[in-house]
């Protein structure tokens, strides 16, 4: 089921009722119900992959269990070597990933990576297999799988994850209701495209007895607005432009590809921020706060800043489950440096099975390391222009590099090859890149909307999203009126229902 959607218009409401007129006062009624309209929200997309998150979810619930059990008898002294174990000659080492508490996140390790291995890139390897054996000058006889890759497969098992490694580091208890723990697995507004939830943030609030909250209910109806915003207005008409761009990049002039760089650059940020900030809106209908998941990333003045700001909850679980165990940024130069590649190319490749995911994650690396050899990579760590209305003319300066950086780096992500980005980026840096762009009215009406946008952002960069203090303290006609601007331009400008970007992810 699609925000997007008449569909959605009706889900939401008739659940939001539900959920505070009937099944509030109860907490473990109110989780199955939570649980029960979850899975419809995600049956209605395929209700064959039901079987597989709620699969998913037991194998990890499970894991939680026995590694609890685990710990506690380590703690009590009870824990012994198998006598099977023992009695091998090999030196006992050699099981560490196999004994104990270790058994168990090794399963809940190979589970779920080699449910989204599979899933998400059994067919990758095995045509670029063959690929390379027909390079090799070999016959490749290899046949792929027609595989559907799960909505949301990416986020839920990293999800489920976070949870078990925790548990098995001793930072969070394990449950012992699976009810809850379903839940927080499959809790809708955030189950197929983030943010990506820690465990011991959002499982905690499955227990907590909740009253409605007219605040943060409201707080939640402008979050959810202005998602709508991004994702309708901006997302799905700039969508338009930049795939008559990317199409046929050579018959076109080099003044349209370079709009259509900078439009997909909106398209990514409006469709994938837009998401968030619904699913941040939607879960504060229901009492749960969400952490924030995009901080104004296009008013970042390095990469580094940027990818505070971009997709955080990415960003930041691997951070603490890869690029912190593998060293961080402790130990020497070379390691420092083999840690960041290895983080920016995993965080490339989990956005799908294409080479141009490795290339886009190798490209940020590299725009990364002058930072980190300079000792600069921690220095904007604040809000840019904090005090002030506008940035200076350093400050904008390194805004404007920062956003062409990332924009250049986008092209990789949205080609579909490698040779498809070339061939864009050598049309786009050509002599008619200052050629008068070939633009229809409607286009030009969104360049202007675009800005509109931009504007928008750069007012309300100090909140959690742009207009969620905006218009406080003016009077109520316009207060509403900027809403219902807003809810007008959403209807005026929708276009035939687009599924979010990060979907395929």
């Amino acid at each position: 089921m699609l925000f997007n959607s008449y569909e959605y218009l009706i889900f939401l409401p008739t659940v939001f009722l539900l959920y505070w007129y009937v099944f509030a006062k109860n907490l473990k009624a109110r989780n199955i119900f939570l649980l029960l309209i979850s899975y419809i929200f995600y049956g209605w997309w395929d209700w064959r992959f039901l079987g597989l998150i709620a699969f998913s979810s037991a194998v990890d619930y499970w894991c939680g269990i026995r590694l609890a059990v685990n710990s506690r008898q380590l703690a009590d002294g009870q824990q012994q070597e198998s006598e099977s174990t023992a009695n091998w000659k090999l030196p006992t080492a050699c099981f560490k990933p196999f004994q104990g508490k270790n058994l168990y996140l090794t399963i809940s390790l190979l589970f779920n990576l080699g449910l989204l291995g599979f899933f998400k890139y059994f067919n990758f390897f095995i045509e670029s297999t063959a690929e390379l054996i027909q390079t090799l000058g070999f016959q490749a006889n290899i046949h792929t799988l027609n595989l559907i890759l799960p909505v949301g497969i990416s986020f839920y098992t990293f999800q489920t994850l976070s949870y078990t490694i925790d548990v098995y580091r001793g930072k969070m208890e394990a449950t012992k209701d699976p009810i809850a723990f379903f839940a927080y697995v499959s809790f809708f507004p955030q189950l197929v495209a983030g943010p990506i939830e820690r465990a011991s943030n959002l499982l905690p609030q499955f227990f907590e007895r909740k009253s409605f909250d007219y605040s943060l209910a409201m707080d939640g109806m402008r979050q959810i607005l202005w998602g709508l915003f991004m994702k309708v207005v901006i997302a799905d008409n700039c969508a338009v432009f930049v795939n008559q761009a990317f199409t046929n990049p050579g018959s076109q002039p080099a003044s349209n590809l370079l709009i259509g760089a900078v439009f997909f650059s909106l398209q990514i940020y409006g469709d994938f921020g837009g998401y968030s900030n619904i699913a941040i809106g939607t879960g504060k209908l229901f009492g749960f706060k969400l952490m924030q998941n995009f901080a104004f990333p296009y008013f970042s003045r390095d990469i580094a800043e940027f990818w505070r700001r971009w997709h955080i909850s990415l960003s930041t679980w691997f951070r603490d489950y890869v690029y912190i165990p593998l060293g961080g940024s402790k130990g020497s130069k070379f390691k420092s440096l083999r840690n960041i590649f290895i983080i920016f190319l995993v965080s490339g490749f989990w956005h799908g099975a294409n080479w141009t995911f490795l290339a886009w994650g190798g490209l940020h690396a590299l725009l990364f390391v002058p930072l980190y050899l300079l000792g600069k990579n921690r220095v904007n760590i604040g809000i840019v222009a904090q005090n002030q209305d506008l940035p200076n003319f350093y400050e904008l300066g390194q805004m404007l590099i920062t956003f062409s950086l990332v924009t250049l780096a986008w092209i990789l992500f949205r080609a579909q090859s490698i040779a498809e980005a070339w061939n864009y980026l050598n049309h786009l840096f050509s002599s008619s890149i200052l050629s008068k762009p070939e633009m229809n009215v409607r286009v030009y009406l969104f360049m202007t909307l675009s800005i509109i946008f931009i504007v928008m952002e750069w007012l309300g960069r100090r909140e959690e999203f742009s207009i969620q203090r905006m218009a406080f303290n003016k009077p109520a006609v316009i207060r509403y009126g900027l809403y219902y601007g807003l809810v007008m331009a959403v209807f005026l400008f929708a276009r035939k229902e687009q599924e979010f970007i990060y979907f395929q992810f």
